[in-house]
């Protein structure tokens, strides 16, 4: 999909792995790394220690208040299910004033369809990160992509992915 350099900004870095495995694959990528809270200091060590030159350094991005930074294309793992509900609209208005048209916007994670999980595990899941933050929790695509219309994303593809995840690909209009 990304054939091309550019650059691309992951929301919710964590512990950074995917910026490094990411750049490390694709040195054509230039990876900006973020996080806020109680994961930033972990992912600056681990950017500092194991990211190849093509990893920028982690900049602190809180979805609700941070304005995001230009960029070509977005990439978010396994947070849309954790971050709570109502910071949708800001991760998609942020998302819409960083990139460019034609721009992608990629989720991976659980999904529903429907309101119905794609496997027990996937509900079980839920349940699990609902004791943990009843904020929290997996998202139905169809919310998913009305927000994203809403900021003018087109859902390009959903690919089902392994352990019961899909990648969601929408595109800037």
């Amino acid at each position: 999909m990304f054939l091309k350099p550019a650059r691309i900004l992951e929301i919710g870095s964590g512990s950074g792995q995917h910026a490094v495995h990411m750049a490390a694959a694709l040195p054509h990528l230039t990876w900006q790394p973020t996080d806020q809270g109680e994961y930033f200091a972990g992912l600056l060590e681990n950017i500092e220690r194991l990211a190849p030159l093509n990893v920028s350094p982690p900049l602190y991005l809180d979805i609700a208040t941070s304005v995001f930074p230009p960029t070509d294309h977005i990439y978010a793992a396994n947070v849309v299910h954790i971050m709570p509900a109502a910071l949708l609209p800001s991760l998609f208005r942020g998302a819409a004033s960083a990139l460019p048209t034609g721009g992608k916007l990629c989720f991976y994670g659980p999904f529903k369809y429907l309101g119905e999980f794609t496997a027990e595990s996937n509900a079980t899941f839920d349940e699990w990160l609902k004791a943990r933050n009843p904020l929290s929790g997996i998202r139905d695509i169809e919310t998913l992509q009305a927000r994203a219309e809403a900021q003018g994303f087109h859902l390009l593809s959903d690919t089902p992915m392994p352990a019961n995840n899909q990648l969601l690909v929408f595109t800037k209009q």
